[in-house]
């Protein structure tokens, strides 16, 4: 037999056997399968962020009856162990008899960590398990004790053990081996509260067999929390002449003067649409048309222009001194600018002359536009990436990086799924290898397959079906998707609108729709954004269309922030509100800790996030919606409280505890059932904050 001891482990194989017949197979001593978080046998990084609790867990099983040990051990970028986290049996009917085991990992900083899976022979829980019922039984009584004064005395040598529980191993094996005693004190002792402990923090283990190492890539906060404002700076600070009907559009130096008001309503990030010059050949006009007045500014996603490409700034907008002294005041309010990166031209781009070979010509000669069916952009030639990979994909990394150099560190990328997958994973490699700060968000409402994909390919974070989920029903099914399938590749950004998107929830919903999909996309991701106009309540649409009227996309809007702030119509204190309360509770910035909860009525949905914070502290949200816009609805919230982490001192004598809604202020005494009446009229949502006993 050969014998090997660590600080953490001792090991014991029989080297004839393990040379001779295990090497080489698949499975180890013990078999450890499914791991996560895993993305395709970890060809590529599962998503994590600093200080995020992510749920890893396996399937692990043995022979036989003996007790099985497992761990997670995570692996800073360097290699060297971070954290080590046993795991426990999954909860749940649905593990029942699976033999999952789950636990929580949190890696601290950024870079390439990984972790593996630990599986183990629990030599004190097998004995633990066979003294427990044997003595009971009368079988086996002395050999039991003596086999635990054994265990105990040997553990009580393992290196890593602190003073004091060397001296606690050895006590409990002299009583284990006292037969003065009864038989019930000797193991009392082996079973006592300072051995549980001590064998818990550094575990008794044999056989052990550790799985292959899986990366995770842990990127920065931006990278998956944060909240996103969108605006187009030609509008921030546009005038109308009425005399002439002539626009003077507004330009990055008015632009910056409206940066004070997001900041204030919390916002991380601005987000702009396309800066560059915008095409002339076929520009729409105003709700797209395809005859433009000659004061139509047409869409900035038709790029391209005598002016200059992706590479140039707008001449309306400004210079890129102007540009970087916008970049440097968002900073100083605490915003980072993200920049639409939309690879696509415009007919006057000056890529047509120079490599038509990046487009598609069809078989007249013709350069062939975008169409999504049945819509069409008319006023947009789509890029074509099978005839010069090389050449256009190294023009577009150019572009990138110019824009970095500018300060740029996110990038919404328009319509990626346009694209091939191949392209973003050497794209975003390229970049994120130099600059690993930098960010991408995929602007892909497309199939899950490809959506998934592009969070596979290097995608940071991913617009979503958010936007139309809308009952009860299927927010919890989506809400579900997101936080607990797909998070390891996926992270959601749940934008309420863009100015594509205004449902018919938001056109027909009143203000009350704009709160519920406000509190709802803020509290169940990480990640959501606003469009420039929501916290106005615009929701008129262009007739049979799910966009805007007198869509900003092609012509100036000047909003009168000032007169909404006066009359109170506004929801900007609202926003701002929950925005402060993402601040506040930690609990709001992981992806993974949501629970759904029941509710007796059909349109109040309730979820909690819970995190155990780095002190010992604990944050829990619980969210209670009406997601019926139209009326007042009255429900039995029932709470799944195991997921909620109460302690007894949280509760009073009658088992409840307090709960602060941190919408209104108020306070209530909550337990397991609770009556909730929310008016979508008046406010249709609780968000309550657990109040912790110190």
């Amino acid at each position: 037999m050969v014998v090997t001891k660590t600080a953490r482990t001792t090991t014991v194989l029989n080297s004839k056997t393990t040379s001779d017949i295990t090497a080489g197979l698949r499975f180890g001593r013990f078999p450890i399968t499914a791991v996560q978080p895993v993305v395709e046998g970890g060809r590529f990084p599962a998503k994590a962020l600093p200080g995020e609790d992510l749920v890893v867990g396996a399937t692990v099983f043995r022979e036989g009856h003996d007790q099985l040990g497992v761990s997670a051990v995570l692996l800073d970028p360097r290699g060297r162990e971070r954290q080590r986290v046993r795991l426990h049996p999954a909860q749940g009917e649905q593990w029942k008899g699976l033999d999952r085991w789950e636990g929580l990992i949190t890696p601290s900083g950024t870079g390439a960590w990984s972790f593996v899976i630990e599986a183990w022979h629990d030599r004190y829980g097998t004995w633990h398990h066979n003294a427990e019922v044997k003595v009971a039984a009368g079988i086996d009584v002395e050999l039991m004790l003596a086999e635990g004064a054994a265990l105990l005395a040997g553990a009580a040598d393992d290196a890593g053990r602190t003073g004091a529980e060397k001296r606690t191993l050895r006590a409990a094996s002299v009583v284990l081996s006292d037969t003065t005693k009864t038989a019930e004190e000797r193991l009392g002792a082996g079973f006592s509260p300072e051995v549980l402990a001590a064998v818990g923090r550094l575990p008794i283990r044999e056989l052990v067999t550790v799985s292959e190492r899986f990366p995770l890539q842990v990127e920065r906060d931006l990278a998956g929390r944060g909240s996103w404002y969108e605006f187009f700076p030609r509008s921030e600070g546009a005038v109308l002449d009425h005399s002439t009907g002539v626009w003077t559009s507004g330009n990055f130096r008015t632009a910056a003067k409206r940066l004070d008001a997001v900041a204030d309503m919390g916002f991380d990030v601005i987000y702009l649409p396309p800066i560059h010059p915008i095409g002339f050949q076929h520009r729409k006009g105003r709700n797209n048309t395809l005859t433009p007045g000659p004061q139509d500014p047409g869409s900035p996603w038709a790029i391209g222009s005598k002016d200059g490409g992706h590479d140039a700034i707008h001449p309306e907008l400004g210079t890129f001194e102007d540009f970087d002294t916008f970049v440097s005041r968002a900073n100083e309010l605490g915003l980072e600018v993200a920049l639409d990166l939309a690879l696509q031209a415009a007919p006057d781009h000056p890529w047509v002359t120079s490599n038509p070979e990046w487009f598609t010509t069809r078989v007249d000669g013709s350069i062939a536009y975008a169409e999504n069916p049945p819509k069409k952009y008319q006023d947009i030639y789509p890029l074509n990436f099978d005839n010069d990979p090389a050449g256009l994909s190294k023009e577009i990394l150019r572009i990138v990086q110019l824009w970095i150099s500018h300060g740029v560190k996110i990038f919404r990328v328009d319509n990626p799924h346009t694209k091939p997958v191949w392209f973003w994973e050497w794209l975003i490699g390229k970049i994120n290898k130099k600059n690993p700060e930098v960010v991408f968000l995929a602007e892909a409402f497309t199939r899950p397959p490809m959506m998934h994909a592009l969070g596979r390919a290097g995608f940071q974070q991913s617009y979503t079906y958010f936007t139309w989920r809308n009952t009860k029903t299927e927010l919890e099914e989506y809400f579900h998707e997101v936080s607990h399938v797909s998070p390891a590749y996926f992270r959601p950004n749940f934008f309420v609108n863009t100015p594509d998107i205004l449902t018919e929830y938001l056109q027909y919903g009143g203000p009350a729709a704009f709160r519920i999909r406000a509190v709802l996309a803020a509290t169940a991701s990480p990640l959501w954004g606003v469009y420039a106009g929501y916290e106005l309540y615009e929701h008129v649409a262009r007739p049979g269309a799910e966009e805007y009227i007198d869509n900003e996309k092609y012509e100036y809007k000047a909003r009168d922030w000032d007169g909404a702030a006066e009359s109170g119509r506004t929801l900007a204190p609202y926003i701002t509100r929950l925005n402060t309360i993402r601040k506040d509770h930690l609990a709001l910035g992981d992806l993974q800790n949501l629970t759904i909860h029941r509710s007796t009525d059909d349109a109040t949905i309730v979820y909690s996030k819970h995190k155990t914070l780095a002190d010992g502290t604990k944050d829990t949200l619980i969210m209670v919606v009406n997601v019926d816009p139209h009326s007042a609805r009255e429900s039995t919230v029932s709470l799944d409280l195991a997921t909620l982490d109460l302690d007894p001192a949280d509760l009073n004598e009658d088992g409840l505890f307090r709960v602060d809604d941190l919408i209104s202020g108020q306070s209530w005494w909550w337990g397991e059932h609770n009556y909730v009446r929310l008016d979508a009229h008046v406010e249709p949502a609780h968000v309550l904050s657990i109040r912790r006993q110190p």
